[in-house]
């Protein structure tokens, strides 16, 4: 096995080095990087339903799919994730969450913490969550990768994972909420993300016997930087790469409820209906025509708001009041 160093806490270049990692090279792979606020939502999740897009929007959080499945987690510089990637022989044995959390649960036993799985997948201690895990097969490789709250900002994690208050109908796999605590309140010995990071580096080379250290070659980087391009940060993946889904959401506008109904397809609006005893029909329809088949996600409405702004305004809405209706 040998550690590659990514360099980087740009969440979209760290989500797609794991997969040219995976992909890429032949080696077993241990990887520590840290990113900048970011919410990571599962390969087969509903992003608009697992993100409270307003805050994560409002507050310049991006919002990214990763390779694997598994549920939505919050990044930032607080948070220390792990990858470990390997080549199996038997791959309908190669996701086995118990063998690669092993070394995370003996690293912690050395501050006299004791962490123990909370369903499948995640790690805790006393019933509160430390650590996320998911993994991904491709061919005869496979990554392990998960979250270790240090010292992560809470708040924001709670408020860019809480649902919109939306009524959302899928077939998505749906995150499992749960009590969080930071390492940083266990293990008071350790006072920063770097102190940490490097204690479980050393600990980790020892652990599977690492003796050679790397970072991407530049033919890699370049890889890299066109899977961000092309894949990571595009809408197509984040946002349409979520099931058919059907979202409902009721606010008041001048006194009264309004209802917004709609169908998402490949994250595109495709059917769309209003509801408001203080709206003109006409306004009504030239919201539902300006609307329907576009883009469902914060960045794409935010276009069509600023294109139509005289005309809301003529209206007596402001945009705030459709964004807040449609996500």
């Amino acid at each position: 096995m040998i550690y590659i160093d990514k360099q980087s806490i740009d969440p979209y270049f760290n989500i797609a080095a794991e997969e040219v990692a995976l992909k890429s090279r032949s080696e077993d792979i241990l990887m520590l990087w840290i990113n900048n606020p970011s919410v990571v939502v599962g390969k087969h999740q509903n992003t608009i339903a697992e993100v409270n897009q307003r805050f994560t929007w409002e507050n310049n959080i991006p919002v990214i799919r990763r390779l694997s499945g598994g549920g939505t987690v919050f990044h930032d510089g607080g948070n220390l994730n792990y990858s470990i990637i390997s080549t199996v022989e038997n791959k309908e044995r190669s996701i086995d969450f118990q063998k690669f959390t092993d070394p995370i649960i003996e690293f912690l036993v050395k501050f006299g913490i004791h962490a123990s799985f909370l369903g499948k997948t995640n790690l805790g201690v006393n019933g509160k969550k430390i650590s996320g895990n998911a993994a991904h097969i491709f061919k005869n490789r496979v990554v392990h990768h998960g979250t270790l709250l240090f010292n992560s900002n809470l708040n924001n994690l709670e408020d860019s994972i809480r649902p919109s208050g939306a009524n959302v109908e899928d077939k998505s796999i749906k995150s499992v909420r749960a009590n969080i605590i930071n390492l940083i309140e266990l293990m008071p010995q350790i006072q920063s993300i770097n102190d940490f990071q490097d204690q479980l580096k050393q600990f980790l080379y020892r652990y599977f016997n690492i003796s050679q250290s790397s970072i991407f070659s530049n033919e890699e980087i370049k890889e890299i930087e066109q899977l961000v391009k092309n894949k990571y940060n595009t809408s197509e993946w984040t946002y349409g790469y979520s099931p058919t889904y059907n979202y409902n959401k009721s606010i008041s506008f001048k006194g009264e409820e309004t209802t917004a109904w709609f169908e998402v397809k490949k994250g595109i609006i495709v059917d769309l209906r209003l509801d408001s005893k203080n709206i003109p029909k006409e306004s009504i329809n030239f919201i539902q025509n300006t609307i329907v088949n576009s883009h469902h996600n914060p960045y794409a409405l935010n276009e069509i708001l600023k294109r139509t702004e005289n005309t809301i305004n003529h209206i007596g809405m402001e945009s705030s009041f459709l964004f807040n209706l449609f996500f």
